[in-house]
């Protein structure tokens, strides 16, 4: 996966420690870029969570608008509980997508639903956290990609310096 092929908008975000968990994803997941609109976090960004320093290597940036900030040749996917959405076990990824999250406390906006080119959810019993929406999502379109990278060297790139442990 290039991370060029991957661009996250999170609609108003709240809370700090979802928007690290959300740059550690995009870090684990090789997201290119994280939008953000309105200015919660930026008020509650003096809560700093990115334990990986992901911000080091994904450009997080506040913009006015969502739809405008969507990378070119990107196909717009919302996520969120929006009623006619596709669940998520059925969806087939683009290869080049611009994933917007709802908010913690709301929805999407009703003109960027309307944009999209596929609005999923993920088909849970009552809502799910924000990070966690993203890290599903971000998985899910991993698992499904036939040319993942895998194995033991992915584990040992991977894995803590502590961790030597091996399957016998």
């Amino acid at each position: 996966m290039n991370t060029l092929d991957v661009s996250i908008g999170l609609t108003n975000p709240k809370s700090p420690a979802n928007v690290g968990a959300i740059l550690r994803a995009a870090g684990c997941y090789q997201a290119g870029q994280i939008f953000y609109s309105g200015s919660r976090y930026d008020n509650a960004a003096k809560f700093h969570t990115d334990t990986k320093n992901a911000s080091l290597d994904i450009p997080l940036q506040q913009t006015p608008c969502l739809l405008q900030a969507k990378p070119a040749g990107a196909k717009l996917v919302c996520v969120d509980l929006v009623e006619g959405a596709q669940p998520l076990p059925e969806f087939e990824h683009p290869q080049q997508a611009y994933y917007v999250f709802g908010p913690e406390d709301g929805t999407i906006d009703q003109a960027i639903i309307d944009a999209a080119d596929a609005v999923v959810y993920v088909p849970t019993k009552g809502c799910m956290n924000l990070a966690a929406s993203v890290n599903v999502i971000l998985y899910d379109r991993l698992a499904k990609n036939a040319s993942r990278n895998q194995g033991d060297e992915l584990i040992r790139r991977s894995r803590d310096v502590n961790n030597k442990v091996k399957v016998r």
